[in-house]
């Protein structure tokens, strides 16, 4: 079954359709080129998204391949347990549809923000740019990274579908990405996540269904798990501290920049309610199904030796290729790919945005009066250069790369998350306070992740989340009580 990984999209039909999932993105961006005639057309949509699309692609771009290979993996290694993993980001993500997007959307119109950094400085009036700046090194670490990380997965997956070489596969990833980018900009990145949402959906309840059904049914299914290790289906296997750092992944979604966007392009703030619905049934269907994935793929592939590289994240891909067929099979492939890249896509556009309107247009050229198509053309540039830069990084450094996206989002979670939240809610705070926050929250993930997450066995960004909470509160205040 495995060896049909690398054999089946020899098939002219799956490849055909695998190469036909690649090249829909660069269609969808030549549609979108007719709506991107600003910067804020190109970084936010234009504030003229609708509910739904708001709703898909905030759940695809914050997913990526991490839900379809690597929670289905876990699955298939400790059962149940794994949805633990979905329960966090899912309840969070609700919560930030209705309640912080809402205010953040009608926030940043009224301010004319179209960053996340554009808002910072305004709430605050701040002119001497320290949240701006601070703002930009901490993203230019962690997103940069992310971004090389992203095209390298992408590649990988790439290289072993088509069997190419990594650097022509890396080539191709970038250049798919960079051409819809230039065309349409924000439009193009979420239209394109709402076709890969809708894939993902395909394959994460599809598939599990033909794997039930293949087995007998859910009856036999659960009773062959028990009699292959009870715990499987014990939902506290884990253990106390496992359950808390996966449920812990939920306190990053407010602080990704290339997610809390998604609140500020919608046309209608009150619409968010109905976004928050379609995100949040995505969520629990998508996470259901990638457990489900791996709970099949213990019974069906019981033996680890069997998945290519032993890997359990490759289950998804090899219960693909037992049971589907050339059509769904280079769908579902091509799907993964997309998957990947829908997180590389949205972090990529954070990164232009964060060079040509937070550190060009609002630092180093702030005295000078620049036009919105010159603001648009240096936009797209700024897209391939950054771009580029990934590639190359995601080519010469792969073992940084990985190292920082690890704790990516527990640096981007606890910088920005509770920076957000602080300056929403709490009309005390203020900008040191704000800028104290981001900067502790960046650190301490740094410095937990290298010398304390193993010794004490608690994801970063738990400790780092309550710590900038805590800096924000107490330099907030004693810079009031100072003034």
């Amino acid at each position: 079954m495995a060896e049909d990984i690398y054999d089946k999209l020899s098939d002219p039909l799956a490849f055909g359709v695998f190469i036909l999932t690649l090249l829909v993105p660069v269609g969808v961006g030549l549609l979108a080129l007719l709506r991107t005639r600003s910067q804020s057309d190109f970084f936010i949509g234009g504030r003229a998204m609708n509910s739904f699309v708001v709703g898909l692609s905030a759940v695809s771009s914050g997913r990526s391949s991490w839900l379809v290979l690597g929670v289905s993996g876990m699955a298939y290694m400790s059962g149940v347990g794994a949805i633990w993993a979905v329960v966090g980001y899912t309840v969070v993500e609700a919560w930030q549809f209705i309640y912080l997007g809402q205010k953040l959307r009608n926030d940043t119109q009224r301010m004319d923000s179209i960053t996340l950094l554009d808002y910072f400085e305004s709430r605050f009036n701040d002119n001497t740019r320290l949240l701006r700046i601070t703002g930009v090194i901490i993203m230019v670490i962690f997103i940069t990274a992310y971004v090389a990380a992203q095209f390298n997965a992408g590649a990988k997956s790439l290289s072993t579908a088509l069997d190419i070489p990594i650097i022509y596969s890396l080539v191709l990833s970038g250049l798919l990405i960079m051409v819809y980018m230039v065309l349409g900009g924000y439009v193009a990145v979420a239209y394109n996540d709402v076709v890969r949402a809708l894939i993902m959906l395909i394959g994460l309840v599809v598939l599990p269904v033909v794997g039930v059904v293949n087995i007998g049914g859910p009856g036999i299914m659960l009773d062959i798990i028990r009699q292959l290790n009870p715990a499987f289906l014990d939902f506290f296997a884990l253990g106390a501290g496992a359950i808390i750092g996966f449920i812990g992944i939920g306190l990053g979604s407010p602080g990704q920049p290339h997610m809390v966007v998604r609140y500020m392009s919608i046309k209608d703030p009150a619409r968010l309610k109905y976004s928050a619905i379609f995100g949040t049934c995505w969520n629990i269907i998508l996470g259901i199904g990638a457990v489900s994935i791996g709970l099949t793929g213990r019974i069906l592939v019981p033996d680890l030796a069997i998945i290519p590289g032993e890997d359990p994240e490759m289950i998804y891909l090899v219960l693909s290729s037992g049971y589907f067929g050339p059509v769904l099979y280079g769908l579902l492939v091509g799907g993964v790919f997309a998957a990947i890249l829908s997180t590389a896509d949205s972090q990529l556009l954070v990164v232009a945005s964060t060079f040509v309107r937070d550190l060009y247009e609002k630092v180093i050229a702030r005295k000078k009066v620049i036009g919105e198509r010159q603001k648009l053309h240096l936009s797209r540039v700024v897209v391939i250069f950054s771009g580029f830069f990934a590639l190359v990084l995601a080519y010469l450094a792969e073992e940084l790369v990985f190292w920082l996206v690890l704790f990516a989002w527990g640096g981007l979670g606890a910088a920005f998350g509770p920076a957000l939240i602080m300056s929403l809610f709490w009309r005390r705070s203020t900008k040191e306070g704000i800028a104290a926050g981001m900067i502790t929250g960046a650190f301490i993930s740094i410095v937990w992740y290298l010398w304390l997450k193993e010794p004490t066995g608690i994801y970063e960004l738990i400790p780092a989340f309550a710590g900038a909470m805590l800096v924000i509160v107490a330099v907030s205040l004693a810079t009031r009580l100072r003034g």
